[in-house]
Formats: C-alpha cells, sequence, structure tokens
C-alpha cells in the first residue's frame, strides 16, 4: 500500500511540475484559468455515459440469471432476483454471478462522486494533469467494472485486465491533485512550482 502511494505521489509530483514549466500558460478559460480545464469534464462527461451504459448490463444480467436459476432449479427466484433487490439473494452460483455484475455498477457510485469532485478542484491549478489522472481512472475504471462483470462470481477475476488497477491510482492521483488545488486556492497563489 505505501509503495502504490509513493509511487503515485512521484509521478503526480513530477507531472505538475512538467506541467507548470513546459506546458504552454493561458488564461483564457473560465474565470482567468487556464482553456485547458474544459478537458477534464469533457471525460467526466464521456465517464457517466459509459457508466449509464455498464448500467444496462445489470437489466440484462438479472434476465440471464433468473432464467438459468428457474432452469436449474432454484427456490423462489422471482423473489431472490427480481426487483427492487439490488442483489440477487442466496450463494448458488448464478446469485453470485448476477451480485458481480451488480456489484461492478454499484461500485462506480461509490468512488465517482470523489473522482468528479477532486478532478475539478484539481482542474483549477493543474489542467493537464489532472486531465491525464482522470483518464488513467477512467480507463481503470473501464477494465476494473468489465472484469467485475465477465467474473461468473468469482470476484477475485475483477482485476484480470492489467489496466483494472489503473483506476485506484488515477482516484489518488485526482485526490492529491484535488488537495494541491485547493491548498493553493487557500494560499492565493501556487506553492509548488
Amino acid at each position: 500500500m505505501a509503495s502504490f502511494m509513493l509511487k503515485t505521489a512521484l509521478v503526480t509530483l513530477g507531472s505538475t511540475y512538467a506541467e507548470n514549466k513546459y506546458a504552454p500558460s493561458n488564461t483564457d478559460g473560465p474565470f482567468g484559468t487556464s482553456s485547458w480545464i474544459g478537458l477534464t469534464p469533457v471525460l467526466f462527461t464521456g465517464m457517466s455515459f459509459w457508466a449509464l451504459t455498464h448500467g444496462m448490463k445489470v437489466g440484462k444480467a438479472r434476465n440471464k440469471y433468473i432464467e438459468l436459476a428457474k432452469k436449474d432449479g432454484e427456490k423462489d427466484v422471482d423473489e431472490r432476483y427480481g426487483l427492487p433487490n439490488l442483489y440477487a439473494q442466496g450463494t448458488s452460483k448464478h446469485a453470485r454471478s448476477f451480485n458481480c455484475v451488480q456489484r461492478s455498477h454499484q461500485h462506480i457510485f461509490e468512488t465517482f462522486t470523489g473522482v468528479v469532485l477532486t478532478g475539478m478542484v484539481g482542474a483549477v491549478s493543474y489542467p493537464l494533469t489532472t486531465a491525464a489522472s482522470t483518464f488513467v481512472c477512467f480507463v481503470g475504471r473501464v477494465a476494473l467494472s468489465n472484469g467485475y462483470a465477465a467474473s461468473e462470481g468469482d470476484a477475485a477475476k475483477r482485476y484480470s485486465s492489467p489496466f483494472a488497477r489503473c483506476f485506484w491510482y488515477g482516484l489518488l492521483g485526482n485526490i492529491l491533485l484535488g488537495l494541491m488545488s485547493s491548498v493553493n486556492m487557500v494560499a492565493g497563489k501556487k506553492l509548488l512550482w
């Protein structure tokens, strides 16, 4: 865990240094910010649309696993799998498989608000680095959620893609960038480079 946090912090700090030293400076964006600030909301808009379409997998999976459970003779299938239940009740292979698909979608919403908030705050001071961190987060989120949905009930398979762990690097990167940008706002100037 410490290694993961240290790597993310070093890459984030190095990227903010490079952005401030080498990226073209402008204040053509809203309220005198960089025009690059718009990159992060564009990525969040894409993430929102993807989350919507990923949610449609849950409805399809619910129907699929209800049919499979009935075919295999499970009892009380409609009550256990049907709405308004978020998760299927029980530990059968079909219930576990459906619950992984549901979890792949639910997990998005457990972290999405934090990703957006820290990304938007970070983009005020570090728009290019925040856009890159958000992109890494988005790639990782898609890989992690797709791995979860395809795991057939084995949640450990959610990391089957080498990109799945990128989500956590992007999330932590956004948290650091949001914190750094917040400190800059309170100080009234950039405290680092």
